[in-house]
């Protein structure tokens, strides 16, 4: 598995694998993805700032993230200074036919070697609260559970933020 930065030319393979991962997330309880969002043109904005990550897994897309600087307003409920500038990852997924292999953990130590390049302290993520996965995960990895919100763009969900100090 190679980490990298996607590519133009990765967009109709990751589209591929979102298209695949969202009827699973729904089928699970977590609506935070559907048919709209996220979408081709927010991985090519991605791409475009070079913030979108891929794990390659000999030339098939087994994971994609967005390593950002970007924090939602929203984040500040659960005390955050969004001022303060954060690694934050967003859009991590996984395809159906590369579970369970780490994908997901090396896409989030991606974001560790970025925010340590850039000298960056902080990490943090948001994940709808029914996603039981990334609930299980983030913990793991060292990340803090750092309270609930709700975003404007999926406004009757429920999101659960974490954050990592490095």
């Amino acid at each position: 598995m190679i980490i990298r930065l996607a590519a133009p030319e990765d967009i109709p393979a990751i589209m591929q694998l979102i298209t695949a991962v969202v009827p699973v997330m729904q089928a699970s309880g977590n609506f935070q993805w559907d048919s709209t969002y996220p979408n081709a043109k927010v991985f090519e904005n991605d791409i475009a700032l070079n913030q979108l990550w891929v794990a390659d897994i000999e030339g098939e897309i087994g994971g994609v993230t967005a390593i950002t600087t970007d924090q939602d307003t929203e984040y500040a409920e659960v005390g955050w200074d969004i001022t303060e500038t954060a690694i934050v990852t967003h859009r991590l997924a996984v395809s159906v036919n590369h579970r369970r292999q780490g994908i997901a953990e090396a896409l989030l130590k991606q974001a560790e070697i970025v925010a340590q390049s850039r000298g960056i302290k902080i990490l943090r993520i948001d994940t709808n609260s029914n996603n039981k996965a990334t609930r299980l995960l983030f913990p793991k990895l060292g990340y803090e559970f750092a309270g609930e919100i709700s975003l404007s763009f999926r406004p009757n969900l429920r999101f659960y933020c974490y954050e990592k100090l490095l």
